[in-house]
């Protein structure tokens, strides 16, 4: 691999030269270093940008603002290759508003042309280009200067390799018919990474909410948004405000004086009256306000067996077609199928299965099992595909029915 010129930018001036020579390329690498244990929105402590000619290490603890350099990643006209880029698309949105306009996702490309999701920056570089890694500094400290030269080489090498992996798996891509496939995938990263609405219902997937009724399920919502307002405003991580099970733990005291909350362990002092007050008015609801309760999901036992059933011929289908089955599909996404089918109902917009590629490319494979319209057997087991399809015979009441109207 040819060797390319590494620079560190520390200085406004530098940075401002860098921007400059990225404006002139159609696409990049893209990686960042952060910090996020302490704080609500995550500390960014260095940038790491690959082009053909050169590598670029941004210290924005040094240079002063980074407007520049975001720009040119939100751009539409410039492809932002990453691996594993959740986190940079929400860095991104956070300091902009705005997205990247053209993202590559290593990791999911990965997944689309035969090998195995999710893969590690280290195992795709070595199963993609042959080149194996050295471990280095993933637990380490970026906030603290001056970096030393092994955080240095560490911080280089994680987008050394970006665009050599890049060129292959777009390659594979394209080979495959694939790359629309592709498109829909980072699509969604993006949309899943930085989603444009909020999600009123999101205190919902908190633990322990069976046992609680209308009064305090609306307690808990309010807490909970009580929360995330105060992380968000004072820049500390959700957690050091109030636990999710000490949430539950209060709705379910419903407490009216602050020596009620004495007794819940592992609750912080600093908010007592901010809860009791959150509290109180969550109390004062019209119970028509206040949350339903919501019903657990009790599906028949043949739910569970035909969905397992569903499951096998999914990672079958994917073996034969070189695609990861767990960036195909969840368990979920299948359930829901089987569920619609058990109902009557149309089919469930809310999997994944039901639309873009897999709709055309996976679906119609999971219904012939689903609706009887095909069988399967296990024809070999020592294969990596083992099943046999067939379709499955007329019934002898629809050869009945052919036969008497001819």
């Amino acid at each position: 691999m040819a060797q390319v010129r590494e620079e560190i930018v520390t200085r406004p001036e530098e940075l401002v030269a860098c921007c400059a020579e990225l404006a002139k390329c159609p696409y990049l690498g893209f990686d960042t270093e952060f910090v996020g244990e302490d704080t609500y929105h995550p500390s960014l402590c260095l940038v790491q940008v690959a082009t053909p000619d050169c590598l670029y290490l941004i210290d924005p603890l040094t240079t002063g603002p980074l407007d520049a350099f975001w720009q040119l990643i939100i751009d539409p006209a410039r492809l932002v290759i990453v691996h594993a880029g959740r986190e940079e698309v929400r860095l991104c949105h956070l300091w902009t508003g705005y997205t990247p306009g053209n993202l590559f996702d290593l990791q999911l490309a990965a997944g689309l042309v035969g090998w195995a999701y999710p893969l590690g920056y280290g195992t795709l570089v070595n199963q993609v280009l042959g080149v194996q890694m050295a471990k280095g500094e993933t637990l380490t400290e970026w906030r603290r200067r001056p970096l030393t030269a092994a955080q240095i080489r560490y911080a280089f090498d994680d987008v050394r390799y970006l665009l050599p992996a890049w060129r292959r798996l777009a390659a594979r891509l394209e080979e495959q018919g694939r790359t629309d496939w592709a498109r829909e995938e980072f699509a969604r990263l993006v949309m899943n990474a930085a989603p444009e609405e909020f999600v009123p219902e999101r205190w919902r997937k908190l633990r322990g909410l069976g046992s609680l009724d209308r009064r305090r399920l609306a307690i808990v919502r309010a807490l909970y948004y009580w929360r995330e307002e105060t992380a968000a405003r004072t820049n500390r991580p959700a957690r050091a405000i109030v636990r999710d099970d000490l949430i539950i733990e209060i709705a379910r005291r419903n407490p009216s004086r602050e020596r009620d909350l004495h007794v819940v362990r592992g609750l912080p002092r600093r908010d007592l009256d901010a809860i009791l007050q959150t509290v109180a008015q969550a109390r004062s609801l019209p119970l028509e306000q206040c949350p339903a309760v919501g019903g657990r999901e009790q599906d028949p036992p043949q739910v569970a067996l035909v969905t397992n059933v569903l499951m096998a011929v999914l990672g079958d289908v994917c073996a034969r077609r070189g695609l990861a089955a767990n960036l195909v599909a969840s368990t979920h996404d299948v359930k829901l199928l089987v569920r619609a089918r058990l109902a009557e109902q149309s089919l469930p917009t809310e999997s994944l299965l039901t639309a873009g590629w897999r709709r055309t490319h996976i679906l119609p494979d999971l219904l012939a099992v689903l609706e009887g319209r095909r069988q399967l057997r296990i024809a070999d087991i020592t294969a990596e595909t083992p099943f046999d399809y067939a379709d499955c015979p007329k019934t002898l009441t629809e050869f009945g029915e052919s036969t008497a109207s001819g």
